[in-house]
């Protein structure tokens, strides 16, 4: 399995000169120790940005890893404002695949967060389902095209 990192929410922390969330470096490799995870991932740094920035230029980036990777399961770290676009980009051009994006509301770092969770929901997911692009957040997986953040209620859900 090959996991690419992007950023978003769950690799922030905070920043207590500065008073906001910031990106100093991924949580990834601990997360996976934490969880006690032994499938083998290997890791890769895309970029640490909150996807809220993210053009076509950081899409086709991933989209250009995802499909060079000689790995046919992928799990993406990516921020949740924006996670349902880049599935759909995704889904239009990797069709060979099985690819799960996730992320959290809250972040890593965070006491009560829900970067655990959702990370162990993904690795899981990429094992188990068919080629497809997909998004996995609070314990359900949405096929690509078919998910939205709801800001109100701070979860996704199928549209």
């Amino acid at each position: 399995m090959r996991l690419f990192v992007t950023g978003g929410t769950i690799d922030k922390v905070y920043n207590e000169v500065e008073e906001n969330l910031e990106f100093q470096q991924s949580h990834v490799e601990t997360m996976l120790k934490q969880g006690r995870c032994t499938y083998p991932i290997t890791i890769e740094t895309l970029m640490l940005m909150d996807s809220n920035g993210f053009t076509d230029k950081e899409r086709n980036i991933i989209a250009e890893k995802c499909a060079n990777c000689s790995e046919e399961t992928i799990v993406i770290v990516h921020g949740t404002s924006t996670a349902a676009e880049t599935a759909s980009a995704l889904a239009k051009v990797i069709k060979n695949k099985t690819i799960v994006i996730f992320g959290s509301m809250i972040p890593y770092c965070v006491s009560h967060t829900d970067a655990l969770f959702n990370f162990g929901s993904a690795i899981t997911a990429a094992q188990c389902l068919p080629h497809g692009v997909y998004i996995t957040m609070n314990g359900t997986i949405f096929p690509a095209n078919k998910a939205r953040k709801n800001t109100d209620k701070g979860v996704f859900e199928s549209i």
